[in-house]
């Protein structure tokens, strides 16, 4: 890098943007910017934030004394773009538009992608955006639902996802892009994915469909869903809010946070215990399923994300799915040093920046000629 020693990454989330500086594949610095809900509200739009949360951003960096000459790349969060493989992005103007217009709806992390370029644009150096939500690598044969109308989607944790299979692979010494594994992120919302030569190639909508988490149905009798869509009970928001948000461990339990679970099983609560272990089953049971999408030749099965340092819960599954392959923990997520190193990977050479609308356009031309 020269005399350009760091990388600047940027995370934005609704309240705050969480912000990291790296050099020499280490963190220097970390910090979560919180955004107040009366500056929130001045913006009509996400993407009205962009100014005042990248100069935020600068003020930050002058306060840690590095100049904006010493930063190599800018990496931010991806939105919610268009349907696209995974990998590292080049922010380019197509991707830009997209971001602006929010593809596939309004979220904070759309302004990742922006505000990085924001700041690189006037440095002359990458902007750069790594898996983001929108990754589809799909197998056509995975987005026919059962009915025309409702085709499966890719909605998933991809960066974390991605990160963790690059590390497990290192650890076992094999090829990310030779290796096949069943990643299940579990967090507030649950994505287990069959991973096969470093594609996701399957995934439940942790939205829509797999175990239930901590605030979040996953798949329901549906036939007793429409009786309570037309109940008259709820209307279209209250019952989105209650299968997103209001289901899961917080229905049975009053809670999401997986600690007083623990807690309360250790003190007797025969209905947490069953409940957390009905997770644990569900969990267990879609990993045994997807585990037939690669046909049973897996590397690992790796378990991710803050509720696996519930060993409870992972005792359960891994029981349950041991047999399918070595199983490995990897608790927590680590979204600032994945994003590193997903540019960093582009500016070493070990892989080269991919563009946006050439990925993406190409599979909606594929898409559209029902290849």
């Amino acid at each position: 890098m020269g005399n350009k020693d760091y990388i600047l990454v940027i995370n934005p989330g609704s309240t705050s943007t969480k912000i990291a500086l790296y050099s020499k594949k280490q963190c220097v610095s970390v910090n979560n910017l919180s955004h107040s809900v009366e500056d929130i509200k001045k913006y009509e739009k996400i993407y009205d934030q962009k100014d005042m949360r990248t100069n935020v951003i600068l003020d930050w960096l002058e306060e840690q004394g590095i100049s904006l000459e010493k930063l190599s790349a800018v990496v931010g969060r991806g939105g919610l773009l268009r349907p696209m493989p995974g990998g590292t992005y080049k922010v380019t103007e197509a991707m830009l538009k997209d971001l602006k217009i929010g593809y596939q709806g309004e979220h904070a992390s759309n302004l990742g992608g922006i505000i990085a370029y924001e700041i690189a644009e006037k440095l002359n150096i990458p902007a750069f955006i790594v898996d983001p939500v929108a990754v589809d690598e799909f197998k056509d044969v995975a987005r026919i639902s059962g009915l025309p109308e409702l085709p499966r989607r890719s909605l998933v944790h991809a960066l974390n996802i991605k990160a963790v299979s690059r590390k497990v692979s290192k650890k076992l010494n094999k090829k990310f892009e030779e290796s096949s594994y069943i990643v299940a992120h579990l967090g507030g919302g649950i994505s287990i994915a069959p991973v096969e030569n470093g594609r996701i190639v399957d995934v439940n909508n942790a939205n829509e469909e797999g175990p239930f988490s901590p605030e979040r149905a996953g798949g329901l009798p549906i036939g007793d869903v429409v009786k309570m869509a037309y109940s008259g009970e709820y209307s279209h928001k209250e019952l989105k809010k209650k299968l997103i948000g209001g289901a899961g461990l917080t229905a049975y339990l009053g809670t999401n946070d997986g600690r007083v679970v623990d807690k309360a099983i250790e003190s007797g609560d025969k209905k947490a215990e069953l409940v957390l272990k009905a997770m644990a089953y569900q969990i267990g049971k879609e990993i045994g399923c997807y585990s037939t999408v690669l046909k049973g030749k897996i590397d690992a099965v790796i378990l991710t994300g803050g509720l696996v340092h519930n060993k409870k819960l992972t005792g359960w599954i891994s029981e349950m799915i041991d047999f399918i392959a070595p199983v490995e923990l990897v608790p927590g997520e680590d979204e600032m040093q994945a994003l590193y190193e997903g540019a960093a990977r582009v500016l070493s050479g070990e892989e080269a920046a991919k563009i946006y609308e050439n990925e993406v356009f190409i599979k909606e031309v594929e898409v559209l000629n029902g290849l």
